[in-house]
């Protein structure tokens, strides 16, 4: 029997997956909602599943673009305490990164920041923020006394 399955199922297939099983389990999959049976009209549900995904996904994509495009290579300055030799006290995190960005008007949360190296010398360094797996783009961050 033909099934399309609703979720990803261990060792047997991927969410969206049409595949042929024997009715036994086709059964057990049915009655616990895991897929459902082959039918024109389940394919046609599923197709336009897949469309909407696919536009909610390129709307996500386009709304990053912007993003990208409105703070790609922006400073974002810190005054930071310092003491002998020009020695900085802590260091800036991704989470004060983040909360700078929210002045600003863009809420980017922190697990999107990634810092290559700990941010605890003046000057400038280069950080790179993830917005979403098709849209990443770099901002400096630039430390003063």
């Amino acid at each position: 029997m033909k099934v399309i399955f609703l979720t990803d199922v261990k060792k047997q297939a991927k969410k969206d997956e049409i595949k042929d099983v024997k009715d036994g389990y086709a059964t057990y999959l049915i009655s616990q909602k895991l897929a459902v049976p082959y039918t024109q009209k389940s394919v046609e549900v599923l197709n336009t599943e897949i469309k909407d995904r696919k536009d909610k996904e390129d709307a996500l994509i386009e709304e990053c673009n912007k993003i990208k495009n409105k703070l790609e290579n922006k400073n974002i300055k810190f005054k930071v305490k310092t003491g002998e030799n020009d020695k900085v006290f802590g260091s800036i995190s991704s989470k004060q990164i983040s909360e700078e960005l929210s002045k600003m008007g863009f809420d980017i949360d922190k697990k999107k920041i990634s810092t290559n190296e700990d941010i605890n010398s003046l000057g400038t360094h280069i950080v790179k923020v993830t917005l979403h797996k098709k849209v990443s783009f770099n901002i400096n961050v630039i430390l003063e006394k």
